[in-house]
């Protein structure tokens, strides 16, 4: 023990959840006793103004606890407080924003918010302008700021009376030289004083909009977030506390107060975070593999897999929050409605939860004198030994029968969850926490054992007491000078500077993630991302880091802050979304076709932009930002008209125009009017005008393309539902004009621009080879990602050669993905998509399982590499309460080798030898395309990731590949690169149905 003048560093943990509000003190000299530091502990009721649980919480614990306000060196708060105002549209805490994008010509059809819910848009954006600015991936600009430019734009946001801006420029996360955002910021400070200036770069990594989504949502909580983190201080202070004041974010780690009020976002995800790094701490020593983490609380159990890292699991690509689309950090978590408040019903057969009588357990609950039968009383019917509340108030409430059936609603229910969170067959070691944890059972079937350590109840504030600090570099680095290996050293070196800088002990810091991505068509670039974690530094704290400035005007409103009135968004608005959401109908809904032409509407460009990604065949990249682009459009009043090919005249001209280059470069640096452009440019050496309009390829953000352009109002003119691919290719020779071969070569004269102003004209080619080895050439001068304009073809020549009504494909694939979500039956989703595309002759379910490994390599511009998916269950089983339909008919691995694109499914399999042997289940042209098993969208390769729950989806290429031997070495394997393996068809090639043929009025 010790002794009177002896001064102890003691942490307190706080952790604010839904139900409850936890503490820990935590003596970080202690770890080894068999406390395991922990000194005290307390749970309360969750207040509607958390300082006063957190107050609560503390002060307990003092009483509990012999302990000097001058032993505890840090307070570590996990809250949900700023995820609930936005979850909760709370106009009281949100504040309106104006935006800066520092992007020259680009990203001018994709403003900013326009892919937000309308209620959302409406209660924060306040203004926004595009400036001079912006980089392209290698570091080069796209044009530099200009000052006075940003400082009109700081005139017109004073006069609206918005003091929260974001500054967000192309490419700044890799912008280590020019600090665009940072001069801007600069610039928008001096002009704008008492402002709250955000930078993107400081919130998210590559992704334009998501990027700039977050950032949005960041400064729009700032004010609040200034006097939240205020008031967890003030009380703290008032304790007699010196110790500063941090706060968790999404990783596991903390930020300081100073920081979590300046980026809130961080926090948003943090309290299953916590959750999961307490448990790990718990069972430190004794694990030394990933973990599954079952956190039961009152009203929802959360899952995630704890690395061995120590450190959960994070999402793959992007997340959404409050219907807005996100890529900041946030961990992988997957959550059931079920707690110690579930509510039991016994009807036909028992159901518990999903309704939570939350944290009025102890006076609802019939084992605490309530007249509502929960889960806690069904479990301590069967343990009376838990001695919680009063089990003889609790008896009769269930027959022997029910008792049984409970146990195993519950077993099933925490099995399934499991296996959905797993990354191998394996079994995994299993972590109960959470007061919940007495409902679950001793032993789960794919648990290789099941664990609930001491302190379990409170490990979400244990979390917090011991979080780390952490920091990120992602950057985009050449390696043409410089091996990987050597690169990943020098990054790993900048990452442990960076996490020192931002607190950490040195002799702590270490590297706990390294990731490495090549970028496709850009020579000799890769992108980096290194993660480093440490303990933070208490010895060389400088106290004023943690303390919030607050402006004088909000000191009054910082004191206690007492629940206040809150301000519903625009009731207007709210009324017609709700209104929408009622009314749509997925069955009901026709598309428009008149005099047989299809009128795209809104619903339409989503489902078929859902599709396109699909049918892209893991390549093509993501839609995204052209079905928002395509929407926008419609909004403004522009009419997107389809035709059937099968109508064009002969002497038509079928235009084509779409983008080329690298997807990175895709979803980072929007489009400007370069599609346009190469049009215009390729009308001045092509003697022949289009009257209609094709896609290139309808796989992926190409398969807009086509509608885009025919609703501009340069062009005018209809868009053909079909395309030269009827998926996506890698490259402009594996098209079916090339594969007919009635004149060579077909893409000249050709045009591409960079849409800034660099153009170039091919009038005249010897061969299609020839076109594309050029262009790529200057592809990586330019950008990286361009638009490219073909000359046109005639309408007999198009009806020949064209792979007929994908638009109308991808509307049925999406339309049917919309389906199975709204009926939530995701998990045969892939069946869905496979009965839109002709039935079970036209395609296959290849594989179900999990990503367990995937290599990439560069060579020639192209990305190579292959994905490992080991075999597993992912249905969601309706009657696995009954406990049947239990096992997977996927066993064992497959490889699913790719350029840029999907080429086969090659199953392995140990027959003794020492080497695998390999079964080709698809191969190219046949449409091979991974989906996301969890939501139905498909997963493109720059996407896999270790770990990813998926579909693996066949689908039989159309005849004009097929059909001939020349298009089968062009669009089938040796076309890949993959000669020495044989072409054998999936399937049997059914045309899709045109939408025209099935909905025209006539």
């Amino acid at each position: 023990m010790a002794t009177t003048n002896e001064r102890r560093r003691l942490r307190i943990g706080v952790d604010v959840g839904g139900t409850n509000t936890d503490g820990v003190i935590l003596d970080p000299s202690a770890l080894a006793s068999p406390e395991q530091g922990i000194l005290a502990w307390h749970k309360t009721p969750t207040t509607t103004n958390p300082s006063r649980g957190i107050v609560k919480v503390i002060n307990t614990m003092f009483n509990e606890a012999v302990i000097r306000p001058e032993d505890i060196t840090s307070v570590t708060i996990g809250t949900t407080h700023f995820v609930n105002a936005v979850i909760e549209r709370d106009a009281s805490r949100l504040t309106r924003v104006a935006v800066i994008r520092l992007c020259g010509p680009f990203s001018k059809h994709v403003p900013p918010c326009i892919d937000w819910p309308d209620e959302m848009r409406e209660l924060i954006l306040g203004y926004y302008a595009l400036v001079k600015g912006g980089l392209e991936v290698d570091g080069n600009l796209i044009s530099d700021i200009d000052a006075d430019e940003i400082k009109t734009h700081c005139e017109v946001i004073r006069e609206k009376g918005i003091n929260s801006i974001v500054v967000n420029g192309v490419f700044s996360p890799i912008d280590t030289v020019e600090r665009q955002e940072e001069r801007a910021a600069t610039i928008i400070s001096q002009e704008l004083p008492n402002s709250y200036v955000v930078c993107s770069r400081d919130i998210a990594n590559l992704g334009f909009i998501e990027r700039e989504n977050a950032s949005i949502l960041n400064a729009s909580i700032l004010p609040f977030a200034q006097k939240t983190i205020r008031s967890f201080q003030d009380p703290i202070k008032k304790l007699g506390l010196t110790c500063p004041v941090f706060v968790t974010q999404n990783d596991g780690t903390m930020l300081s107060g100073e920081m979590a009020a300046r980026l809130p976002i961080r926090t948003f995800s943090s309290g299953p975070t916590n959750s999961m790094r307490g448990a790990a701490f718990l069972e430190s020593g004794q694990l030394s593999q990933a973990v599954m983490v079952v956190d039961i609380g009152g009203t929802t159990t959360d899952v995630g897999l704890l690395q061995a890292n120590g450190f959960p699991r994070q999402q793959a690509a992007y997340s959404e929050l409050a219907g807005i689309r996100m890529n900041f950090s946030c961990p992988d978590v997957k959550s059931i409605g079920l707690g110690g408040g579930s509510i039991v019903k016994k009807d036909d057969h028992l159901t518990v939860g999903p309704d939570s009588v939350g944290h009025r357990l102890t006076t609802e609950s019939v084992v605490f004198g309530g007249k509502i039968l929960t889960a806690t009383d069904c479990a301590v019917l069967a343990n009376p030994e838990l001695n919680i509340g009063h089990v003889g108030l609790a008896r009769g409430s269930l027959s022997e029968k029910q008792s049984r059936e409970f146990q195993q609603i519950i077993r099933i229910k925490l099995e399934q969850i499991v296996d959905k969170m797993k990354t191998s067959p394996e079994d995994i070691p299993v972590l109960l926490v959470g007061g919940g944890a007495i409902l679950a059972p001793r032993n789960l079937k794919g648990a290789s054992k099941v664990l609930t350590p001491k302190w379990s109840g409170v490990a979400n504030a244990i979390g917090a007491a011991i979080a780390r600090v952490s920091e990120v570099v992602d950057i985009v680095k050449s390696t043409e000078s410089k091996k990987t290996r050597e690169l990943l050293d020098e990054i790993g070196r900048m990452a442990v500077e960076k996490t020192i800088f931002a607190g950490a002990l040195p002799s702590s810091v270490e590297i706990v993630e390294k990731d490495t991505l090549p970028l496709p068509y850009i020579a000799h670039k890769n992108r980096f991302i290194v993660r480093a974690v440490g303990d933070f530094d208490f010895a060389n704290h400088h106290r004023d880091q943690s303390i919030v400035e607050v402006y004088e005007d909000d000191e009054a409103s910082c004191d206690g802050m007492e629940e206040h009135q809150r301000q519903d968004e625009n009731t207007v608005v709210k009324e017609k979304r709700d209104n929408i959401a009622e009314v749509f109908n997925i069955l009901d809904y026709k598309p428009k076709v008149k005099n047989r032409v299809w009128y795209i509407s809104e619903t339409d460009v989503e489902w078929i932009s859902t599709g396109c990604y699909i049918l892209g065949t893991g390549g093509g990249g993501s839609p995204y930002s052209f079905m928002v682009r395509l929407r926008n459009q419609l909004r403004d009043g522009a009419t997107v008209r389809v035709v059937n090919p099968l109508d064009l005249k002969d002497e038509d001209q079928v235009g084509c125009g779409g983008g080329i280059g690298s997807p990175t470069v895709g979803i980072e640096k929007l489009s400007a009017d370069e599609i346009l452009e190469a049009q215009e440019e390729l009308s001045n050496i092509c003697d022949r005008s289009a009257t209609h309009i094709i896609a290139l390829e309808i796989g992926g953000g190409n398969g807009l393309q086509g509608m885009i352009l025919g609703a501009s109002n340069n062009m005018n003119i209809p868009c053909v539902d079909g395309d030269w691919m009827g998926r996506a290719y890698p490259t402009k020779w594996q098209t079916t004009p090339v594969v007919f071969n009635e004149r060579s070569p077909i893409w000249s004269p050709i045009a591409m621009t960079d849409g800034n102003g660099n153009v170039v004209l091919m009038p005249k080619a010897k061969s299609d080879l020839q076109v594309e080895k050029t262009l790529r050439a200057a592809l990586s001068q330019m950008g990286s990602h361009c638009a490219c304009a073909e000359s046109p073809v005639t309408g007999a020549e198009t009806k020949r050669w064209v792979v007929e009504h994908t638009i109308s494909q991808a509307w049925r694939i999406g339309r049917g993905v919309a389906r199975a979500r709204k009926e939530n039956r995701v998990d045969n989703v892939a069946e869905t998509i496979i009965d839109e595309c002709g039935g079970p002759g036209a395609g296959k379910v290849l594989w179900k399982g999990k990503i367990v490994g995937v290599e990439r390599m560069l060579r020639g511009g192209y990305a190579y590499g292959e994905c490992l998916i080991e075999g597993t269950d992912v249905r969601d089983h309706s009657d696995a309460i009954r406990g049947t339909a239990r096992g997977s008919p996927f066993q064992g691995t497959i490889k699913v080798p790719f350029k840029n694109e999907n080429i086969a499914v090659l199953r392995l399999r140990d027959d003794g030898k020492q080497e695998l042997q390999q079964d080709v289940l698809a191969i190219a042209p046949d449409l091979i395309t991974v989906i996301d098993a969890q939501n139905g969208e498909a997963i493109g390769t720059p996407e896999y990731r270790y770990g990813l729950f998926v579909v693996v989806l066949g689908l039989a290429a159309s005849d004009k590949w097929t059909a001939t031997e020349r298009g089968v070495k062009i669009g089938g394997p040796e076309g890949f690169g993959f000669g020495h393996l044989a072409y054998t068809p999936l399937g049997k090639f059914i045309r899709p149905k045109s939408v025209i043929d099935e909905y025209d009025e006539k």
